[in-house]
């Protein structure tokens, strides 16, 4: 997820609890719809979309954290 802002994404981490949780479980939740697409764990089309759209919002979120961040390190 946004590779390119990959050292902020590591201080984040370290410095914010928040921004850690939501980078796993957007992690979590592309490891899951991966292995349904896949056909490993039995899941409909709307679950999963659900899932990419939780996803989304969590990569939206994380996404914003990192633009605050790098505007507060400028």
């Amino acid at each position: 997820m946004l590779h390119e802002y990959r050292d902020e994404i590591h201080q984040l981490k370290q410095e914010n609890a928040h921004f850690a949780r939501i980078f796993e479980k957007h992690n979590e939740l592309d490891d899951k719809i991966e292995k349904a697409e896949n056909g490993d764990i039995p899941m409909t089309d709307m679950e999963i979309e659900t899932l990419k759209k939780e996803k989304l919002l969590l990569k939206d979120e994380a996404y914003k954290m990192i633009l605050d961040y790098r505007k507060s390190k400028a």
